[in-house]
């Protein structure tokens, strides 16, 4: 297998090049980033909203109607169609929901931290962890443009990261081509 992949040494360089493009174009345009995450939320929102009253439909072999997994369709539904007319609001929103996301997950962090301080060693570190999970959700909530800029910029600096590991990658299978 690896004699296969070092044949096609390209396709990873490629590979690293277009994330390494790829994240470079995030970085330059970070609307244009958010905008495309919204929209592709809100397809995946319709998707998702639709197979809700599909199945809602088929219900039970008896023929009866699913009516929670409906309800939650047409949710899904209208929150795609949300995201497709208020793309802005729904940025907002989203940013609200990783924030909130944020700050329950390391609260529950701090709280296990506690209770496991007398069953494991460096129990701190989760209490660390769940304090910057908390301090990141909060900054968010107090200024979501930047919370929206630096989502945008993780996303953007994690593709050339990648990307540059990819390259590197590639050129390294690309050595083992003729061994």
């Amino acid at each position: 297998m690896l004699q296969a992949i070092a044949k096609k040494w390209w396709v990873l360089l490629l590979r690293g090049l277009g994330a390494v493009a790829l994240g470079l174009l995030v970085i330059w345009m970070p609307g244009l980033t958010l905008l495309t995450l919204v929209i592709l939320w809100g397809i995946f929102a319709l998707v998702d909203g639709l197979a809700g009253i599909l199945l809602g439909i088929r219900g039970e072999a008896d023929g009866t109607m699913w009516w929670t997994m409906m309800l939650l369709g047409v949710i899904g539904v209208g929150a795609a169609i949300t995201a497709f007319i208020w793309p802005g609001m729904t940025a907002v929103i989203l940013l609200w929901i990783i924030a909130w996301t944020a700050i329950l997950r390391g609260l529950f962090e701090i709280a296990a931290a506690i209770r496991l301080r007398k069953l494991i060693e460096n129990e701190w570190l989760l209490a660390i962890s769940g304090l910057m999970s908390v301090v990141a959700g909060f900054l968010v909530l107090r200024n979501p443009a930047a919370g929206a800029l630096a989502i945008t910029f993780i996303i953007g600096g994690y593709m050339i990261a990648m990307g540059i590991v990819a390259v590197v990658l590639a050129f390294r299978v690309k050595g083992l081509a003729g061994a």
